[in-house]
């Protein structure tokens, strides 16, 4: 338990910022799992502005330091390549039916 009162007020900072970071965290987490359960059934255009909500949440997370920027760079690369792949596949189905 910190002793001066300096100490004290800069612990209640540090968990008042934990906690924003982990909600942060959770809505970045929860949203990339739905828009990875969603890559089957819905069209490209709306993958599309999906994955662009999902850019602005990382650029902003990465931004506030709540995570690394290569981090964000990463996820994003690896979203827009099963994007990617889900177009290709939903266009080899329809040149075959």
């Amino acid at each position: 338990m910190p002793q001066r009162k300096c100490a004290k007020t800069e612990l209640k900072k540090v968990k008042k910022r934990k906690a924003r970071n982990l909600i942060v965290k959770q809505n970045l987490k929860s949203t990339v799992k739905k828009f990875k359960k969603s890559i089957e059934t819905k069209d490209i255009n709306e993958l599309r502005s999906d994955l662009n909500n999902i850019y602005k949440t990382l650029d902003k997370a990465a931004s506030k330091k709540i995570i690394h920027p290569n981090k964000a760079t990463k996820k994003k690369s690896l979203l827009a390549t099963l994007v990617n792949k889900s177009q290709e596949k939903t266009e080899t189905s329809k040149k075959k039916a």
